[in-house]
């Protein structure tokens, strides 16, 4: 929030040397200094690496596993060449390939189990009936992935330097020298590693975030007039950039594909399980007649993994399969939240409770921001703003009318200031040795909102039960809250370095031996076996698939900031960190962690870590009940502990478009849980826009209206309009509340995806493949917000080519769409165009309330719309809504065929509410209608939409019932 401001005033380094040994010192404006390795002894260029040769092949029951060997003299570009490396090639599932290339002395930081939790090893094996084929060339080395169905198709993912342009190319943007391609062969160095595939040229690509593309959803390849790609994974604090890194690393792609011989597409998947800080580009070299992506990592290894979908909903489950399934959202988080930087105590929040209910707005979730703290520290509350007893009793008002309360967590936690300052939460963890260190185990300092800070160091053995302890202490100090909000932590830092060490004033809060166990020199036990002897039948183990042209490398560890071969604080390829060196605006990257980790390798994984624990923490704090979480940092498997929300934005008409991919990419991130800040966070919004965002954001998995400090207020009763269209919207959100729940259900069961891009649904239709401007809840309804001001019409595309049926939610008529192009659609102030696919059928409560709760006690309704030939299905998951972990559940499922509706449950949850009006778009006229074979007297036949509306049923869901007309 505002950091990116704040930093340019409060940095306290400057660095202007130059580089005229192999170590040189760098003074800071603090009196502190540190080494730094010069890129001296790097060529910066890879053409002269030599790749890799493969050897000692072994087949296995699952797969493979070989040596790789470097194939002639080290070329150390960025780095010191790894001589010896190990792939491992792993069919585990029937849909998921594993590529791992790692060193073979296991040096290199890989992203640990526990972690991100891999699945466990297969039992079956795969490697004849796998939809994917791992295929490879010895030497020099390089491989292929193709699917089994097709194999002399173009493969998925291809290395080849034969598949790939002829090097060297010259800089593909002119004004950025790291865009030429020196050469394609695998490199693998402890700070660089590179590796290219070749791509379909002008590929549909998407995902590869946390970002905010111009291009849009699809991603630029660098083809048909396209720039390309430099997508970096580097989190940091910064206000929502385009065409840069931002809050999170997520290094997976689907790349869609169209066969235009046959007119049927299939996706796949490809995912890097790597948290080091990497460029990953998508260019198309002049004349080249494929594009490529390319791989370049500063650390780590090559953990790769393939997915055959051959849906994009396939690709993002077989994700989920591998990352972890997303956590059981409650009931009550699909409701309407609010926040703002600004409200300034209790009575002020109180204010907006009592204000939205006088307009009628529905209200689920009041959330406090920063302003609640005493100065500005985590886990306290302003004695004199925000007292913990007024604050019991606010949160506890609310609770009784059946609405929640959320605050702000940062990720930073104020020092003591002086011998009198008690704040407990950082005199615990230094009791406990819980907080990130400097190299040399002093504590690392920062700044943040309160001034100085440490960092808490979730590797370290004590943290977890620190941080529930701080929750659980703040929760029985009066802030009772239902979730938590987890910002600033990329983590962020306003100063770089550890900038609060040694005997500097603290700016204070709004400054806004054991025994010998290695293996005998020159012996590699991967090869020659665990016995360390001389020989191993009768070859000498010495040196042992080594090249002696290569350095040494030593694992990374405390300490590691000193050590010859290696530069944690300016790593010799400097990815394109939208802010420059690494360290700014966060922990410095030299800074360590349990058990020795530098900060540069765990780097992106300080949200999911601080996510986890905080999950673990609410669970335990209050026992039985979803965690619900919001954070602005993520990683892979973030979505097992937290939703997200699309990070400081702007109140621009371009950031409501933009929102709308933020959304669809963290559904194939699996983190469905998502939305903006509507009506945007920095500046000011007007009445227009902040109409038309609260419109869009009811069809978003995550809905907050959330304003920063000083702009001008945007609650939504603030114009007449705005409050017109929120309850309009919030009334169409409250009704379709069922199948959003049964969206994340189904997310936290198979990982499918809650809200989609168009062409998720119609994959055989290219028009759609660019399409983000409009979007799908479920595979049922299409949503088509107006983006622009001064309009009162909107373009969309109604997918299916004429052979689907939409119908408008509002009026239920057919539309008459164009087919294959945009038709123009009525949209005036404070209308928002829904329509509804035909063959769905779709629960909902049929008296949407002012809270979920009091919405989920009145009756259902279900409204069907039937395809061409009379069909239609739907189901409706149902349980209590809250139960961690989930309890009794009952599945309904709605079939309609030949003038016959049929529902039929399955599970132990009792549904206490009947279904009272069934509707039909699309029926025959009815002589009767009869109920479980009898004759039902009340029902309605509507002409101009062929709708049949059956009143007063009074139909237990749990039972099997039949409908017919």
């Amino acid at each position: 929030m505002w950091a990116f401001l704040i930093a340019a005033l409060a940095a306290t380094s400057v660095f202007a040397s130059s580089k005229t040994g192999s170590l040189h010192q760098i003074s800071r404006d603090d009196g502190n200094s540190f080494i730094e390795v010069s890129n001296a002894s790097h060529s910066l260029n890879v053409s002269t690496c030599p790749g890799y040769s493969l050897s000692f092949l072994k087949t296995t029951s699952t797969g493979l596993t070989a040596k790789l060997n470097l194939a002639g003299p080290a070329c150390n570009a960025f780095g010191s060449d790894i001589a010896n490396l190990t792939i491992e090639v792993t069919y585990e599932t029937q849909s998921r390939l594993h590529v791992n290339i790692f060193d073979t002395a296991n040096q290199q930081f890989t992203v640990p189990d526990n972690v991100v939790e891999r699945p466990p090893s297969p039992t079956t094996s795969f490697t004849k009936g796998s939809d994917l084929v791992f295929n490879y060339d010895a030497s020099p080395f390089a491989f292929w992935i193709t699917r089994r169905s097709s194999p002399d198709a173009t493969p998925l993912f291809d290395t080849r330097l034969g598949s790939l342009p002829k090097t060297p190319i010259p800089p593909l943007n002119a004004s950025d020298a790291s865009t030429a391609l020196d050469g394609f062969q695998l490199v693998f160095e402890n700070q660089y590693l590179q590796l290219t595939s070749a791509l379909p040229l002008d590929a549909n690509v998407y995902g590869l975030g946390d970002a905010i593309a111009s291009s849009g959803i699809r991603r630029d390849v660098g083809a048909n007039g396209g720039v390309g790609t430099i997508q970096t994974m580097w989190a940091r604090d910064v206000a929502d950039p385009i065409d840069q890194n931002m809050y999170g690393s997520h290094p997976i792609y689907m790349e869609h594909r169209l066969d235009e011989k046959t007119n049927k597409s299939e996706t796949h998947g490809v995912f890097i399980m790597s948290s080091s800080g990497m460029d990953i580009l998508l260019m198309t070299p002049p004349e080249s007649k494929v594009s490529l992506v390319q791989y370049r990592a500063i650390g780590g290894i090559m953990d790769f993994y393939f997915y055959s979908g051959p849906t994009p909903q396939n690709v993002m489950e077989q994700h989920a399969a591998l990352v972890g399934l997303p956590t059981w959202q409650p009931y009550w988080g699909l409701g309407f939240h609010l926040c703002r930087w600004g409200y300034h105590n209790v009575n002020d929040s109180r204010e907006q409770v009592q204000n939205m209910r006088n307009a009628n707005i529905p209200l689920e979730v009041m959330w406090s921001d920063i302003d609640i703290y005493h100065s500005l520290r985590d886990f306290t509350s302003d004695p004199v703003s925000f007292p913990g007893d007024e604050m019991r009793t606010y949160i506890q008002e609310l609770n009784a009318n059946n609405q929640h309360f959320i605050p702000i967590v940062d990720a930073a936690i104020a020092i003591q200031a002086n011998s009198t300052d008690i704040y407990d939460p950082y005199l615990r963890g230094v009791e406990q040795k819980v907080f990130v260190s400097n190299p040399d185990g002093s504590e690392y300092i920062g700044q943040v909102w309160p001034g100085f800070t440490v960092f808490p160091d979730w590797f370290a053995n004590n943290t977890q039960a620190w941080w529930t302890e701080a929750l659980r202490n703040w929760t029985e100090g009066g802030i009772e809250f239902s979730g938590i909000w987890l910002d600033m932590n990329e983590a962020s830092s306003f100063c770089e370095g550890s900038c609060g060490s040694g005997n500097v004033t603290n700016p204070g809060p709004g400054a806004i031996g054991g025994a010998v166990t290695d293996y005998p020199e020159g012996y590699n036990a991967t090869i020659s076996g665990p016995s360390g002897n001389i020989t191993v039948n009768g070859t000498l183990t010495f040196g042992q698939g080594e090249v002696s042209s290569a350095t040494s490398i030593s694992k990374r560890g405390l300490g590691a900031a000193n050590e010859s071969n290696v530069d944690l604080n300016n790593p010799p390829y400097a990815i394109h960190n939208g802010i420059g060196r690494l360290s700014i605006n966060t922990i410095a990257t030299n800074a360590t962690h349990a058990p020795g980790f530098a900060d540069l390798d765990v780097h992106n994984m300080f949200g999911l870590m601080e996510e986890r624990a905080t999950h673990l923490a609410v669970q335990d704090i209050i026992p039985g009940k979803r965690p619900f979480l919001i954070s602005r940092s993520t990683f892979a498997s973030a979505g097992k502990w937290t939703g997200h929300w699309l990070g400081d934005n702007f109140s621009k008409w371009q950031y409501m478009y933009l929102s709308i991919q933020g959304i669809l990419q963290f559904q194939i991130y699996q983190i469905p849980m998502v939305g903006a800040d509507t009506c945007g966070f920095n500046g000011n919004t007007d009445e227009e826009l902040c109409n038309r965002w609260m419109q869009l954001s009811a069809f978003s998995p995550f809905y907050r209206n959330h304003n920063t400090l000083d702009a001008l207020s945007q609650e939504p009763y603030r114009w007449d309009s705005v409050a017109n269209a929120s309850r309009i919207a919030i009334g169409i959100r409250y009704s379709l509340l069922p199948y959003w729940y049964t969206l994340f259900a189904n997310s936290s069961m198979f990982g499918s995806p809650t809200v989609r891009a168009l062409f998720w649904e119609f994959p055989d239709e290219p028009e759609l493949f660019g399409v983000d401007r409009q979007f799908m809840v479920g595979r049922d309804i299409l949503v088509t917000p107006v983006l622009t001001p001064n309009v009162s019409t909107v373009e969309g595309t109604f997918p299916g080519r004429g052979q689907v049926i939409w119908r408008d939610w509002y009026t239920q008529d057919k539309v008459d769409a164009v087919v294959g192009a945009n038709t123009t659609l009525d949209a005036p102030l404070s209308h928002i165009n829904v329509h509804i696919r035909d063959g769905a059928a779709l629960l909902l409560h049929s008296t949407p309330s002012y809270t979920v709760e009091e919405t989920r006690q009145g009756p259902f309704s279900l409204l069907v719309s039937l395809s061409s030939t009379g069909e239609a299905f739907g189901t409706a998951f149902v349980d209590d809504g809250i139960s961690s972990p989930p309890g009794p559940s009952t599945i309904v499922t709605f079939t309609v065929r030949n003038n016959e509706l049929t529902i039929e449950s399955k599970g132990a949850f009792k549904i206490g509410q009947k279904l009272e009006q069934v509707t039909i778009l699309g029926a025959t006229k009815p002589t009767r209608v009869m109920l479980n074979g009898e004759a039902f007297p009340v029902w309605n036949f509507v002409e101009a939409q062929e709708k049949l509306v059956v009143s007063n049923a009074s139909i237990a869901l749990e039972n099997s019932v039949k409908l017919t007309w």
